[in-house]
């Protein structure tokens, strides 16, 4: 029972709810960009490092991009698994190439091209940390009991009051708020008490992960690798961090059947039974689960104006193609930096209405991929099968992985060309188009010719990058000095108090000078494209050049001509979304 005292106000600018990897990211982007802001997260369990083990494990090449423009990547990169190799065995313990993971080693075109495999215990320590560093406290063992919306309250006013609850310290406190942000799982409060459907089903399904130290005679180990077995579905075998293994495999009904209780032994017996024909002995268990296989979208990502859910509160899935995680934190910056911009002043706020716009039709791609793949794992033909029925689920399995390959990487993830964020506005300047990654490519430094990337030139802080791709300046003299006539007419994009930074990207050799190339001082940082890399990935010409707006989150917004229309196509895009001039000291 509660103390009967009045309970505590607290006002804050943003809460968030849940203190996993979701909730954690989101709150230090906000917390990051937002110093004058106050961000409160709270998690209901208590949070330390005995937390269990389990849970998800792998980190695909896109979201190690997006945590690398977050500075949080090299600190996972430290103590994670590096996984490049795969390997497909048959019932006989027989090489079937093709198959299973395959596609992981087919991750090209990005630094991180291998699967960063840490346990989410070790990755939520390592943003715990670089949340602490901002300020922010995770505050454990808080649970959200009550969401009230106050009427006559302004959108963007402290409209939300939670109700907090501690119940190992018989504690109560009321938070108001701006915005709150549910990220508290499949069985997410938030959701609940806003009443949001959560449509989609659970099936019969339920598969089984231990995680431990084990010996065996499989003859790759240290791989993401699959055996096709005949008793116990397409068991997953995953080289952990630390020289740990995690073995999954289908909790079948013949299974079932067998065991009166199943616990820990049971659930070690029949892992060792799975892998068959090869030899596996636990020198120790870390942790073990069964879960229910089902597939869930939330009917709404954004209610009340003030109300979001983000990771496993808005979609659940199966961990067949290892995307929980993943997908969680493409929702938690696509969120994050588009709530900074609207704290800030700086963007209208119908830029949050974009947050599900974009992320739904993904989660829509992912749980279609997802059905598919956790019933051929379990030994099932899809539902919608049209083929073969004798077909083998494992092969057909190998062909859906290798179809969504690009999208499981995160490397093929796009949002739909729009007229706000992903703007189509000049035709075949770029390979890339608005709404697609942009490439991260090699670049130099001037002076030092040290190489860096585009995207570490490029880190998410809630900023948007102009990049001038110039090409052969002896060729695009002329359309450089049109864009900065252009350019001139619209000096707001200079103004640091707007959130866009400038770099121009100078294609061949650098010189002594950048200055002496241009014969005039270029716009932002300067960078050299000396093999032309860059400039052929994006598919832009030497002799004509582009101009790419790289949103914050390292997706492209637009693309506009290095000539006498690139001003009015800057323009164009950023007064969509950002409040400028009079509007801004209002």
């Amino acid at each position: 029972m509660m103390s009967d005292a009045e309970p505590t106000v607290e006002i804050v600018d943003v809460l968030v709810i849940g203190g996993g990897p979701v909730g954690l990211v989101t709150a230090l982007q906000l917390a990051r960009n937002l110093p004058n802001h106050r961000v409160k997260i709270i998690e209901k369990e208590s949070k330390s490092a005995q937390d269990q083990y389990g849970r998800a494990i792998t980190l695909y090449p896109r979201s190690s991009e997006m945590l690398d423009q977050l500075g949080l990547a090299d600190s996972l990169a430290q103590q994670c698994f590096a996984c490049r190799s795969t390997v497909n065995y048959d019932k006989n313990g027989n090489e079937v190439p093709g198959r299973g993971w395959s596609f992981m080693e087919n991750m090209n075109d990005t630094k991180w091209n291998f699967a960063l495999v840490l346990r989410q215990k070790y990755q939520e320590e390592i943003f715990r940390q670089a949340l602490a560093e901002e300020g922010v406290q995770l505050e454990s063992a808080w649970e959200l009991t009550k969401i009230d919306i106050v009427e006559g309250v302004d959108m963007g006013g402290h409209r939300v009051i939670g109700t907090m609850e501690n119940r190992a310290r018989q504690e109560t406190k009321l938070v108001k708020c701006r915005y709150l942000i549910g990220a508290d799982g499949g069985r997410s409060f938030v959701r609940r008490a806003m009443d949001i459907p959560f449509d989609g089903t659970s099936s019969e399904d339920k598969w089984v992960r231990v995680d431990g130290v084990v010996e065996t005679d499989l003859p790759k180990p240290r791989t993401y690798c699959a055996i096709e077995s005949p008793t116990h579905g397409n068991v997953l075998w995953a080289a952990l961090d630390r020289g740990a293994t995690r073995i999954g495999y289908a909790f079948t009904p013949a299974t079932q059947q067998a065991y009166t209780v199943f616990d820990e032994d049971a659930a070690v017996k029949e892992a060792v039974a799975a892998v068959k024909p090869f030899s596996l002995s636990f020198k120790q268990v870390d942790w073990w689960t069964i879960y229910v296989v089902g597939q869930r979208i939330a009917r709404s990502f954004f209610v009340e104006d003030c109300i979001f859910l983000a990771g496993d509160s808005c979609h659940t899935h199966s961990s067949g193609a290892a995307q929980g995680m993943n997908t969680g934190l493409h929702d938690a910056v696509n969120l994050g930096w588009k709530l900074s911009l609207v704290l800030q002043g700086l963007a209208k706020a119908d830029v949050l209405h974009t947050y599900e716009k974009e992320r739904l039709p993904n989660v829509q791609r992912l749980i279609n991929y997802d059905k598919d793949i956790a019933r051929l794992m379990t030994m099932h033909l899809p539902e919608n099968w049209t083929g073969d029925a004798d077909a083998d689920p494992n092969e057909i399995l190998g062909k859906v992985m290798a179809e969504a390959g690009t999208f499981t990487s995160g490397l093929g993830i796009f949002y739909e060309p729009d007229d706000y964020l992903n703007v189509n506005q000049f035709a075949r300047l770029s390979s890339i188009l608005p709404g697609q990654r942009a490439p991260d490519v090699k670049l130099q430094k001037p002076a030092t010719f040290e190489d860096t990337r585009l995207q570490r030139e490029t880190p998410n802080v809630a900023r948007f990058y102009i990049v001038m791709f110039v090409g052969r300046v002896e060729k695009t003299k002329s359309r450089l000095t049109a864009f900065d006539e252009s350019v001139a007419r619209f000096p707001w994009l200079f103004d640091s108090k707007y959130p866009i930074s400038w770099l121009s990207v100078f294609g061949g050799p650098g010189g002594a000078s950048a200055y002496e190339i241009m014969g005039d001082m270029p716009h932002g940082r300067v960078l050299y494209d000396e093999d032309w890399v860059a400039h052929n990935r994006y598919g832009i010409g030497a002799d004509q050049g582009a101009v790419m707006i790289i949103r914050p989150d390292g997706w492209v917004g637009s693309v506009v001509e290095l000539g006498e229309q690139g001003g009015q196509g800057l323009e164009r895009y950023f007064k969509r979304f950002l409040i400028l001039g009079d509007e801004l000291s209002r």
